[in-house]
């Protein structure tokens, strides 16, 4: 398989399955209504699991701009194939945001709420503070490259079992970091399923909430990006 292809179906596969459980949780009449964070979380986790298992000998399973643009900063990857691992990430997120809104469709014509309706695509603040929110993005993708950094060096890979710890890694930092904006920590997980939002034909929904959109995107880049000069110089 391209690299380029494995990089779009893993990042579909990772939200499909961690939108899907938002979704699963939050829309009416599901069998999950209302199971709360740690479902949320843990779902997460399986979907990351998921996704790097699955095209990580493919890829390398970056399946989050940040994280190319992390390796990229390190040294790890070639800056002259960002481009079109970024592009494939982004393109497999708005596939898998896809997905979820066609499996669930007719719990979106019951649901009343239009705020759930956009958060089972994309995050938002619990309590709306830019400065702080940015903080907490970039704070939960610092942590979240600088131990995929140190996993993915040569004396500690484990090849596609990386998959394992990076999961671990995702559910730690959802129940520890995930209650101030939701630990978007990728444009490929928040920016590419709100793109999807706007263009579906869900009914009752509201605006895609472009003025926080931004957060969560230069949030992660920024995050990911001191991340990588931190463990270069250590």
């Amino acid at each position: 398989m391209n690299p380029l292809f494995g990089e779009f179906i893993g990042t579909a596969l990772l939200v499909l399955l961690g939108n899907g459980v938002v979704a699963n949780v939050l829309l009416s009449n599901t069998k999950g209504h209302n199971s709360g964070l740690i479902v949320i979380a843990f779902g997460w986790a399986m979907a990351v699991f998921v996704g790097v298992f699955s095209v990580a000998a493919i890829s390398g399973a970056h399946l989050n701009p940040a994280v190319t643009v992390a390796l990229a900063v390190a040294g790890k990857f070639e800056w002259a194939r960002v481009p079109g691992y970024v592009l494939s990430q982004m393109l497999g997120g708005m596939m898998g945001a896809l997905l979820v809104w066609v499996i669930y469709r007719k719990h979106y014509e019951t649901t009343d709420s239009a705020d759930l309706k956009l958060a089972t695509f994309c995050t938002g603040p619990a309590i709306r503070s830019l400065p702080g929110n940015l903080l907490s993005e970039v704070l939960a993708t610092f942590v979240l490259v600088f131990a995929i950094l140190s996993m993915v060096a040569p004396k500690m890979s484990l090849g596609a079992m990386d998959a394992l710890p990076v999961a671990l890694l995702v559910l730690g930092i959802g129940v520890s970091l995930g209650g101030t904006t939701g630990y978007a920590m990728s444009p490929a997980r928040d920016l590419a399923p709100r793109i999807m939002h706007a263009l579906l034909p869900i009914p009752g929904k509201r605006s895609s909430d472009w003025g926080y959109a931004w957060v969560p995107v230069v949030g992660s880049l920024l995050g990911a990006t001191l991340a990588a000069v931190t463990y270069t110089h250590l």
